[in-house]
């Protein structure tokens, strides 16, 4: 694979916060409270953009994703500032507008928000175990409470204790969310901070080409697979947390984002654990992964 820095360019930290700073009444991540918390699993994912607009474009033409203002959700009108993401009608992520933050730095990019049962008690565990507690959290009203930190390792992220509770499990469908992978350049030290924060279970998996052999570290709790740690592929690349939109056919779509003003970070390929990946950049230059799913040997 070929390395574009904008793929994994660091932002602003406060900017991850964003969706707090333009609309502290964020509506529930699920349109139907479950009441259940499924501590340790991605919940939610925010896309952080300066180009609001040709975002939007971007991925209804490519993913056919729907956007909803928030103030249209909520009966006050529109209000750009903060949407919703919708996959086939369901709540997958939101956007923020970073133009309305007033900050100078690009600041593009997704983000993970993890779930836990109780945030002040996962906040507490962050410092300890060699993190930094970016924004304290944060009450969101209908959403919850949310926190930024950034792992032992550098790579950001933020937690999330809902409201409602949290999204049950499902197999994802076309145009969901997949996948989340944190790339770092200690596996071993990061495994070790997640498990503490959410008593993760981790285990290895061997995989392997022709250059090279290395152990996959999968993350789980109560048996069900929340997300994956491995080695940075990339040499120079800060630790950083990767989202996968699950896809039909990488190529097929990586051969429409250019002229819907994305760019193509790495062509689709094969992946050593199996299916193709592919990466690419939205018109503000948030870079997301595209996987086949159900992964099938190449």
């Amino acid at each position: 694979m070929k390395h574009k820095n904008s793929l994994l360019a660091t932002s602003s930290l406060v900017l991850v916060i964003g969706c707090a700073a333009v609309q502290p009444n964020l509506p529930s991540i699920t349109e139907a409270p479950t009441g259940n918390r499924l501590q340790g699993k991605v919940v939610w994912h925010d896309l952080i953009t300066d180009t609001p607009t040709e975002s939007r474009e971007f991925y209804e033409e490519l993913f056919g994703w729907e956007f909803d203002s928030v103030g249209d959700v909520l009966g006050f009108g529109s209000n750009d500032a903060y949407t919703l993401i919708r996959n086939n009608g369901r709540l997958i992520g939101g956007m923020v507008d970073a133009n309305r933050l007033h900050n100078q730095d690009n600041s593009s990019q997704w983000v993970a928000l993890f779930s836990v049962a109780d945030i002040e008690r996962a906040v507490e565990l962050v410092e300890p175990a060699g993190g930094t507690i970016l924004t304290p959290p944060t009450d969101l009203a209908n959403r919850g409470r949310i926190a930024v930190v950034a792992d032992n390792t550098g790579a950001l992220l933020a937690l999330l204790q809902t409201k409602d509770g949290d999204p049950a499990d499902r197999d994802p469908e076309v145009g969901d969310f997949l996948w989340d992978e944190l790339w770092t350049d200690d596996v071993e030290r990061a495994t070790a901070f997640y498990q503490n924060l959410a008593a993760y279970k981790a285990s290895d998996h061997n995989v392997e080409d022709d250059d090279r052999e290395e152990d996959y570290r999968l993350l789980t709790t109560n048996d069900k697979p929340r997300a994956g740690i491995m080695e940075n592929p990339f040499e120079g690349v800060k630790p950083v947390w990767v989202n996968y939109i699950r896809v039909e056919d990488p190529a097929a779509i990586t051969a429409r984002v250019e002229a819907l003003g994305g760019r193509i970070l790495v062509e689709a390929q094969p992946r050593d654990i199996g299916g193709e990946v592919a990466f690419i950049a939205g018109p503000s230059g948030a870079g997301i992964a595209l996987q086949t799913w159900p992964i099938r040997d190449n």
